[in-house]
């Protein structure tokens, strides 16, 4: 390995350290794609409710560290946060100044594993047709004493 020299301290002072991958890395909260278990996107954090192929990567790898992005509200990212405390999962929440990323959360270790499908497909939400059916017994009391 060569020598560094003088120049090399500078630029790395000046620059920062040289790392692989650096848009990979703002796009992935400071990790590679390559150690990605599993990943939401913003929009999937802020539905209600917690994803259960997350809890269950969370649950099942031991040793992965769960990633947050630091932009969003706090209110949607404490669900879990509180999973991963049952767990015991390390967390971090990540916030980069000069660029947001669109993903909300991912599970991930520190060496590579290659995992060809790291995304979840969003939660089905009820039609408006199941809702109707799905009336409280409330409103159906009340509709019987309005006839």
């Amino acid at each position: 390995m060569p020598n560094p020299n003088l120049d090399d301290y500078l630029q790395q002072g000046i620059h920062g350290s040289k790392e692989t991958k650096p848009e990979e890395r703002r796009q992935f909260l400071g990790t590679l794609r390559e150690r990605v278990v599993v990943a939401l996107k913003q929009s999937q954090v802020f539905e209600d409710g917690v994803y259960k192929e997350v809890e269950e990567s969370i649950k099942t790898n031991t040793g992965a560290k769960l990633f947050l992005n630091g932009h969003l509200d706090y209110a949607f990212l404490s669900k879990y946060i509180k999973v991963a405390n049952k767990y015991k999962m390390a967390y971090t929440i990540v916030t980069n100044k000069d660029y947001v990323s669109e993903i909300g959360l991912l599970v991930a270790f520190d060496h590579a594993i290659d995992k060809e499908e790291i995304y979840i497909a969003e939660m089905e939400h009820e039609s408006e047709s199941t809702k109707e059916e799905k009336k409280s017994f409330f409103s159906t009391l009340g509709s019987f004493f309005k006839k």
